[in-house]
């Protein structure tokens, strides 16, 4: 089962009328890091928390190596769902203690590595003896990282990891994701709402909108799909024919799409026209897909 295809098919939510997640499907296979993203409120913590066995859906599967992961001690054993710690650790005298919620956390994967834990302790200068509840946000996220990264589990999955981290902080984390990758090769998945600085380290992306998958695949395949084109209204339009217009932008005379389709294409249409084509980021390709079709005043 190590190393299997974590999978999802025609998975549906509710939280009683409201339908949170539309059927759906992915599969997440080994040795990739994957970026999940999406709006606030779009789904990615609920989805992550019914591929990881911590909630519950109402119809579809998910399995791990082709058996179902609910009630499948072998299957969880191989997964591990970092996120963001529960408020019940966060208050009161009986709130545990740093050192107690790791320790807690190296009983419950397998295959943990106490001596990398260990190092990520003194890397982040956690102070362990104190209580949950009174470490910062950011140390917060730093124990999240720890489990996260020292549960050395198969496929490993952080939910906002970089929330409440500095700049600094963000970089250090993504240096330690990729070097923990490239000696493990184990699968990664990243929730994240912090696109741009996260894009050069997803292999893969998953776009989540309203509670349904709208893009999978290589992350950058989908973003040489995208091209923004400025210029006169009429000269755009000539120069995108043929391509999809995902979002637009005028200001005055100007006009600004983001076209998706050929490149080559994209460049023919447009000789001897006065428009300037420029490549798009990940975090641009999401907005125009999430974020509306038009902006700007005429």
């Amino acid at each position: 089962m190590k190393n299997g295809v974590l999978r999802a098919e025609n998975v549906v939510k509710r939280y009683g009328k409201k339908e949170v997640l539309h059927g759906v499907s992915l599969s997440i296979r080994p040795g990739k890091i994957y970026g999940l993203l999406g709006r606030n409120g779009a789904g990615k913590t609920t989805l992550l928390g019914i591929l990881t066995a911590q909630n519950t859906f109402n119809s579809g599967s998910v399995t791990y190596g082709g058996e179902n992961i609910w009630e499948n001690q072998k299957a969880l054993d191989e997964i591990c769902f970092s996120r963001e710690l529960s408020p019940m650790l966060l208050f009161g005298q009986n709130s545990l203690k740093a050192k107690e919620y790791l320790r807690a956390a190296s009983l419950y994967h397998p295959h943990w590595d106490q001596d990398y834990a260990n190092r990520l302790v003194s890397l982040f200068e956690l102070d362990t003896k104190k209580p949950i509840y009174k470490l910062s946000k950011g140390m917060m996220s730093m124990v999240t990282i720890i489990i996260a990264l020292a549960s050395r589990a198969p496929v490993t999955i952080l939910d906002e990891p970089v929330a409440g981290l500095d700049v600094v902080a963000r970089e250090q984390f993504y240096r330690l994701l990729l070097a923990d990758y490239e000696e493990t090769r184990r699968t990664f998945i990243v929730s994240t709402h912090i696109i741009e600085e996260a894009a050069g380290v997803f292999e893969d992306i998953i776009l989540i909108d309203n509670g349904r998958i709208i893009e999978a695949g290589n992350c950058g395949e989908f973003t040489a799909q995208f091209h923004l084109v400025t210029g006169s209204e009429a000269d755009v339009a000539r120069a995108c024919a043929g391509l999809t217009v995902v979002h637009e932008e005028r200001l005055g005379r100007s006009c600004t799409v983001c076209a998706r389709g050929d490149g080559e294409r994209l460049r023919a249409n447009a000789a001897g026209l006065d428009i300037d084509i420029e490549p798009v980021s990940l975090q641009k390709a999401f907005v125009c897909l999430t974020g509306g079709q038009k902006e700007g005043k005429a």
